[in-house]
């Protein structure tokens, strides 16, 4: 083996590390968020006076469920990235078997997608959103028969 050969062997152990242990921190503070949140829940369910303190009360809850499911997701995310880094693939497009630019796993430790994948991704999703809500029936009209 040469020296040249064995200094890229460290240095991609290096980086394995560090980017596990990028992940795993951020996987300890999504997990202490989740606890924090599932802690103050109960202790917001509280009488409520009026109809507008309920509608508050409400959306309150609702906001906290939703940065529950967001949280959860992300660390879903996480999880695969571990993994993904666990059977070497981690850092290459899902997609398109490219590698994933070093600054955009920076800023999304845990993508799976090239910038130009998941660009290409949310354009789908937003076409398929248009698409669906150009089918639905404005109010008073009679659904189209294709």
């Amino acid at each position: 083996m040469t020296k040249r050969h064995h200094n890229t062997i460290a240095r991609d152990a290096e980086r394995q590390a560090m980017l596990r242990q990028m992940l795993e921190e951020r996987r300890r503070e999504i997990h202490e968020k989740l606890r924090s949140l599932r802690e103050t829940l109960p202790a917001e369910v509280v009488e409520v006076r009026d109809p507008e303190e309920r509608s508050v009360a409400d959306f309150v809850q609702e906001v906290d469920f939703a940065l529950m499911e967001m949280k959860s997701a992300t660390l879903s995310k996480i999880d695969e990235a571990l993994q993904r880094l666990g059977e070497g693939r981690y850092g290459v497009c899902a997609e398109c078997d490219e590698e994933i630019s070093e600054a955009r796993l920076q800023a999304v430790p845990f993508a799976s997608l090239c910038r130009d994948c998941q660009a290409q991704q949310e354009q789908d999703e937003r076409d398929e959103r248009l698409r669906l809500q150009s089918e639905k029936p404005v109010l008073g009209e009679l659904p189209v028969r294709r």
